[in-house]
């Protein structure tokens, strides 16, 4: 176990980072504003963006798979959200600290999660049943239940599952000498219902069998057996249909799918231990085995067996959702990558490739250059590091790392770079959910190598996304830096939508150089000249800016606000664009998930419009632009507008300086996005959200389309 010690200097950088932090706004219990009427609530906003992304798989204009893809998106979705958001207002049930803007108690939103939740557990499977299912199988990609396999299938199946599966089970009968076993989180496990003796004379009742995670959940028919080379059942129903064959001499008298999600949130007391690595090892080892949250089962099964289970897991009534399928259909995603079928999928696309890559210190000293992934490839951000790790006249390279991927070449170009003899710095936020143990290994990786690794600031995760390079250009050093509102990930470069600065302005690389200086050395923080940063000043200055909106406004000078993000949710933000609305500022925000915000409220919020743009990638950019009377600023950031982003996080805010880029963010960001009528979802005073349809004589336009277009994608 990991020694706890205390950690003075550690608490002395925490007040010390305090002292700097922006400070509760004055809110009057009496001030409209803060009508708990005006704010939704953002978990259950959260769990609503999952039915937008559901309409994806009902949508007949998607592709086949990419429908079924939409679907396990919105199934893992869900999972997350149960391991996540559902568990922090579980906790806050049990430790209320604070009540949030919306008013409700943590009671009453663990009701209401349950019982939207449900609504779209029964919606999920509806579309996988009466949809999905027949249509894949329309177009020979047939998932196959047990009930419709054919003697020949049946066969093949009992000698696989007694060749490749029964060997690695190990099932378990529930008797005094052998209580309930842990269940692992979101693991597939069967409970069997049995009569009879067993070979001791000790009489069956239940049992459990655990379907190891070494076992695949989706199993693949040969062509020879089944007749068609896509015929696939699952995991779940071979172990249903053979689990008699673990009890010989007995009798089985039911069998019945279950899978229960867990609290996943790892907390580490930063203050109390020695070695952070170290204690995030230790926590990680019992993530699997945390707080039960969520209890999915087999539809037909007893209610006896139910109650037990529940009385087990310490669950209520309504953490229970009896399923009409398997219980892990999320696993179906695997078809989509089995299956061969490009007309069942997206068109593939090329993304745009840099010119003047084979030296873009030189293209870089020239000009900034703008990177809009994915139709931008994210081959320059990997080629700028690969060319700094050879560079002799490279002395230096920092970077952050928050996700990375798997085998990334990043942390290649970043090992050769140290054993090249060069100074490399990476701030690694060990802490990034559901990527510890992967960035515990890349920790790992570049210490050995000689790279010196910073875990970040205690108490503060490290959510920026920046690279700063100095290299000797004659008798003097430049800096070159990259920005970006995405991870350094080129696998989700690939699908989410993100904007990256590549820039040698000294300005900004003097910047970025002092964030550095923040995150290693315990600089104090100092003015920077053109980043906002959290948790110092990107708060305050997004407020700032919003206020001088209003300002614009009241003296009848023209006045707007655009930004594009994935949530919003900070209180003290919300007011000042309630308070730009009332002074009259046209104000669109561009939200993918979770908005608390409520738009169009008479007197409050009526000049506030809020859409949502659900397609084939993820929408992922933060950029934010304040019309500010004719002398528009423009930004990109790492940050969300969620009180996380803005207050207890490392974040950065950066300006697209130049006039030819910034325009270009604008037009594909901001105006594009505005304009999207067919993948557009509008926000309403009530919650609901509504399907943006071409209006009058208006085309349909769809912002990725459009950008896939200009690529010849």
């Amino acid at each position: 176990m990991t020694k706890r010690v205390p950690r003075p200097a550690a608490r002395a950088e925490r007040s010390r980072a305090a002292a700097l932090l922006p400070t509760p706004e004055s809110v009057a219990s009496d001030d409209p504003l803060n009508d708990p009427g005006l704010y939704f609530n953002r978990e259950l906003s959260q769990l609503d963006f999952n039915f937008r992304v559901l309409a994806q798989a009902q949508d007949e204009s998607v592709p086949l798979l990419e429908r079924l893809r939409f679907l396990c998106i919105s199934c893992t979705n869900l999972d997350e959200f149960f391991e996540i958001r559902a568990a922090t207002v579980r906790h806050a049930q049990d430790f209320p600290l604070v009540t949030p803007p919306d008013g409700l108690s943590p009671g009453t939103v663990l009701r209401r999660i349950h019982d939207r939740a449900a609504a779209l557990v029964a919606a999920q499977y509806q579309c996988w049943n009466d949809v999905l299912r027949p249509a894949l199988a329309d177009a020979g990609v047939r998932i196959i239940g047990r009930e419709r396999w054919n003697a020949r299938q049946k066969r093949w199946l009992r000698a696989y599952f007694r060749d490749e599966i029964m060997p690695v089970l190990s099932p378990l009968g529930l008797d005094p000498a052998h209580p309930f076993p842990k269940i692992l989180n979101k693991s597939l496990n069967i409970v069997v219902v049995l009569k009879g003796k067993d070979a001791f004379g000790r009489s069956g009742h239940l049992a459990i069998v655990r379907a190891p995670r070494s076992l695949p959940r989706i199993i693949q028919l040969p062509e020879r057996v089944s007749g068609g080379e896509s015929d696939f059942v699952f995991l779940s129903s071979v172990l249903s249909e053979f689990v008699d064959e673990l009890f010989p001499g007995m009798s089985v008298k039911g069998a019945y799918q279950f899978r229960v999600t867990r609290n996943s949130e790892v907390i580490v007391d930063e203050d109390e231990v020695e070695n952070l690595a170290l204690a995030l090892r230790d926590e990680l080892a019992g993530r699997g085995y945390l707080r039960a949250m969520r209890l999915e089962i087999a539809a037909n099964c007893p209610r006896a067996i139910v109650s037990t289970l529940l009385k087990n897991f310490d669950l209520p009534e309504n953490a229970v959702y009896r399923i009409d399928g398997p219980v892990n259909l999320n696993r179906v995603i695997q078809v989509y990558d089995l299956v061969q079928r490009p007309d069942l999928k997206f068109p593939p696309f090329q993304p745009r490739q840099l010119r003047g890559i084979d030296d873009l210190f030189e293209r870089v000293a020239e000009r900034d250059v703008l990177l809009h992934h994915p139709f931008d490839a994210f081959t320059p951000v990997l080629e700028l590091l690969k060319q700094a790790a050879e560079d002799p006249n490279v002395l230096a390279i920092k970077q952050t790392l928050y996700r990375t991927g798997k085998d990334s070449a990043i942390v290649e170009h970043l090992v050769q770079a140290a054993r090249n003899g060069k100074d490399v710095t990476v701030v690694i936020e060990l802490r990034a959910r559901f990527d510890e143990d992967a960035n515990l290994g890349v920790a790992d990786r570049l210490q050995e190598a000689g790279v010196q690794v910073v875990y970040g600031v205690v108490g503060f995760k490290t959510h920026a996304k920046m690279l700063l390079i100095v290299r000797r250009e004659g008798r003097k050093l430049r800096r070159y830096a990259h920005l970006g509102t995405g991870n350094y990930h080129s696998g989700t470069a690939r699908a989410y939508t993100d904007v990256g600065l590549i820039t040698a302005n000294p300005a900004i690389g003097a910047d970025v150089h002092q964030i550095f200086q923040q995150l290693s050395g315990l600089a104090p923080a100092v003015a920077l000249q053109h980043l906002l940063q959290s948790p110092f000043t990107l708060h305050r200055g997004v407020i700032d800016r919003i206020d001088r909106e209003a300002a614009h406004a009241r003296a009848g000078r023209p006045a707007r606000i655009v930004a594009k993000m994935n949530a919003i949710n900070e209180p003290q933000v919300i007011r000042a664009l309630y308070r730009a609305s009332q002074a009259g500022v046209q104000i669109d925000l561009i939200i993918r998930s979770a908005c608390t915000l409520r738009p169009g409220v008479e007197g409050v919020s009526e000049t506030i419009r809020v859409r949502s743009i659900v397609g084939r990638f993820l929408e992922h950019h933060r950029v934010y632009w304040f019309a500010n009377d004719g002398a528009p600023e423009l930004f990109g950031a790492s940050a969300d507008w969620l009180e996380r982003n803005l207050l207890h996080r490392v974040e950065t805010c950066f300006p697209f300086l130049d006039p030819d880029i910034a325009a270009q963010v604008k037009e594909e960001v901001i105006d594009n996005y505005l304009a999207d009528n067919t993948q557009a979802w509008l926000l309403q005073p009530d919650g609901t959200y509504v399907q943006a349809q071409p209006e009058g004589d208006a085309m349909p336009h769809s912002a990725q389309s459009w950008l896939l277009g200009r690529i010849g994608g």
